[in-house]
């Protein structure tokens, strides 16, 4: 039997999960297809940061940062779980960029953002040792407030909310071949089903044009393809604070705390292939010299522990330099003029800060063709797990109710779920009611829940995007890791 969907979309990432979640609280029939996991790609590898984008300024792009401001002081309260407020200290050092010219992009910046949480702009103070201390010559500079996000549990939580309100979520699952038939399209998926859907949303994220190219569509708008990496390090300062660097090139590079370590990105690469990701050693040294021109501590490639890289599909909008390419989206709906024909929606460009206001502009540009009103859902909907009280206090109440949990482990799993560890723990007492200890913090009742609630199907998706923990796992432990979850999975 042929199942039927209002929409079918085909892309796993924070834009696919983020435009299921919108349209099934519309109360539209929904499908997402992902070939792989979900956030398995660049919504796994993004730099972790809920952002305005300040350097945008630089080109201009008002609207993208004001749009984007506003959605930072919606999702900060959405998701204060996986999403927390953080201080970016900005040197001037060797700046390329005038003291006055930084000076009124921190005002804009902050006027931009209307009314908002998260503190305001400042000049460095002679007090602020410890944002000076760490760097060369770090005593002129400024701070400024933007926001830390875990990506792809974000990405989850938009599927989980989509799945909560009808919507199927389908990993693993490949969209093999679409076309239209009137007023459906008539599409076969890798597990076999054939299903119709009055809509297809083409989420793909960098396989955007090729899904076209599969369709026989030629969309008038492009996408350009542009890697980013970053690199993971021993920790180079003490604190929670982030810093953002400025470059002879012209270009900013972050240093983030991340995992009891420090995240330096990112590069600005065109590519020609989304396969293309995986960093280079030029990357690699690039970002170390980052480091180096602005920190007192000197590192080298060989203190790097991790990587990870990811080709970001940005609009094509003509720019000549990757570092100037728009960081905005565009929303193409094709419909075949006025013949009645089932419309497609490509999605270009966009990135994680913004992606639940495209969400909201994508249903309002296919609602019509669709026959339907639609209603904006999710301005000021919690996210799962998101409904708890100021982190600090859900914190000590978590570790109240469930003591035997531990300081490290009770805070890494209130971060990742917050509110729902009322469903994970309920009727757990003791260490023992969390079964086996897998390694690293996780036991057997955690992983239990990535593969049950959360669409994790091989370990590398609970290892390294429902947590991070494979960044912390011996290579044995890893292994002993992935004979547990096939012999409990797939055997």
């Amino acid at each position: 039997m042929t199942q039927s969907y209002d929409i079918l979309i085909v892309g796993g990432g924070i834009n696919g999960a983020a435009i299921a979640r919108e349209a099934a609280l519309n109360g539209l029939s929904v499908l997402l297809v992902e070939k792989g996991d979900l956030a398995g790609a660049t919504s796994s590898a993004s730099t972790k940061l809920i952002h305005g984008g300040l350097r945008y300024l630089e080109y201009y792009d008002f609207k993208l940062v004001a749009e984007a401001l506003r959605e930072r002081e919606r999702l900060v309260k959405a998701a204060p779980h996986i999403i927390r407020p953080m201080r970016f200290v900005l040197p001037h050092e060797n700046a390329v960029r005038p003291w006055w010219m930084v000076r009124l992009g921190l005002y804009l910046y902050d006027w931009l953002g209307g009314r908002m949480t998260l503190k305001r702009s400042r000049g460095l103070r002679r007090s602020d040792t410890a944002y000076t201390a760490p760097l060369k010559n770090g005593a002129r500079g400024f701070v400024y407030s933007d926001a830390f996000v875990d990506d792809s549990r974000l990405t989850v939580l938009n599927a989980m909310d989509a799945y909560a309100n009808g919507a199927e979520i389908a990993v693993r699952t490949e969209l093999v071949t679409a076309r239209r038939d009137g007023g459906v399209w008539r599409a076969t998926l890798s597990d076999g089903r054939d299903v119709t859907a009055r809509a297809v949303v083409n989420a793909a994220g960098p396989w955007v044009a090729e899904l076209l190219g599969r369709l026989g569509i030629n969309a008038s708008a492009g996408v350009r393809l542009v890697k980013g990496s970053h690199i993971v390090m021993p920790r180079l300062y003490e604190g929670d604070h982030a810093y953002i660097l400025q470059l002879a090139d012209r270009r900013i590079v972050f240093a983030i705390p991340y995992q009891g370590q420090t995240e330096i990105g990112t590069t600005d690469i065109p590519v020609d292939r989304p396969e293309d990701a995986v960093i280079d050693a030029g990357e690699i040294a690039y970002l170390c010299d980052a480091a180096n021109q602005h920190f007192t501590r000197q590192i080298t490639p060989a203190d790097v522990t991790s990587t990870w890289s990811g080709v970001r599909p940005l609009y094509d909008d003509g720019a000549s330099e990757a570092k100037a390419v728009t960081r905005d989206y565009v929303l193409e709906l094709d419909t075949l003029g006025d013949t009645g024909a089932a419309p497609l929606l490509s999605v270009f460009g966009g990135k994680i800060t913004t992606a639940r206001h495209l969400a909201e502009e994508a249903l309002a540009k296919i609602a019509p063709a669709l026959g339907t009103t639609d209603r904006q859902m999710t301005r000021d909907r919690a996210f799962p797990g998101g409904a708890i009280p100021p982190f600090a206090t859900y914190l000590a109440q978590v570790r109240a109710r469930w003591p035997f949990l531990g300081d490290a482990r009770s805070e890494r799993m209130a971060h990742a779920y917050g509110a729902l560890l009322d469903d994970m723990l309920a009727g757990v007492t003791d260490t023992a009611g969390l079964g086996s200890d897998l390694g690293g913090g996780l036991t057997e009742i955690e992983a239990r829940w990535m593969h049950d609630r959360e669409w994790a199907r091989i370990p590398e998706d609970a290892l390294m995007r429902r947590s991070k923990l494979g960044l912390r796992l011996t290579e044995a432990e890893t292994d002993a890791f992935g004979a547990w979850w096939s012999t409990t999975f797939l055997s």
